[in-house]
């Protein structure tokens, strides 16, 4: 299993699309998955420190968990299918580790709150996890330069290879 951080919330302009980019600790390797607009904003709203009135779906869930006695252990990006990836919320509860089936989005959301550590296990990476060589130059909040992506690495991108392509990175953290 690997451990992953998130990279960057990016948005396909056309479509408004959005993308969470987990990095692989310690590598190259990235792992794009597609997210809904509110998941973004719940993921986003909780890196940028952003104050709700009212609690949102995934504060409530984690009151619930804590109030229970339980507190998230981790989440694992369990699994690429047809496509679509599956994930996993690990809640430990007096020392039992429970898995909760849940969608990426969701379950990122969760960590981000609870801080909790993000893996995936090593086959999703291996199918769809991209390397993409990002030269930051500045590390602002518009979020740097574009990188370059050579010809070998666009055909690896596969499912992700027109979603990347029109990523608009100059607008990163400039959504909403």
């Amino acid at each position: 299993m690997l451990e992953l951080e998130i990279e960057s919330i990016r948005v396909r302009q056309e479509t408004q699309q959005r993308a969470v980019v987990l990095k692989v600790k310690d590598s190259d390797l990235y792992l794009p998955i597609f997210i809904g607009q509110f998941e973004v904003e719940a993921i986003r709203f909780k890196l940028m420190n952003v104050e709700v009135e009212r609690p949102m779906t995934h504060d409530l869930l984690g009151s619930v968990i804590d109030d229970l006695g339980g507190t998230i252990h981790s989440i694992i990006v369990s699994e690429l299918k047809n496509d679509t990836f599956f994930a996993k919320i690990v809640i430990d509860t007096n020392g039992t580790l429970i898995e909760i089936d849940a969608r990426p989005s969701d379950a990122l959301a969760l960590a981000v709150r609870s801080e909790a550590p993000i893996y995936a296990e090593d086959d999703v990476v291996e199918k769809a996890g991209v390397s993409l060589d990002f030269e930051r130059e500045n590390s602002s909040d518009e979020g740097g330069e574009e990188g370059q992506i050579n010809e070998e690495e666009l055909e690896n991108l596969s499912a992700f290879t027109d979603f990347i392509d029109s990523l608009d990175l100059e607008d990163i953290g400039n959504q909403g």
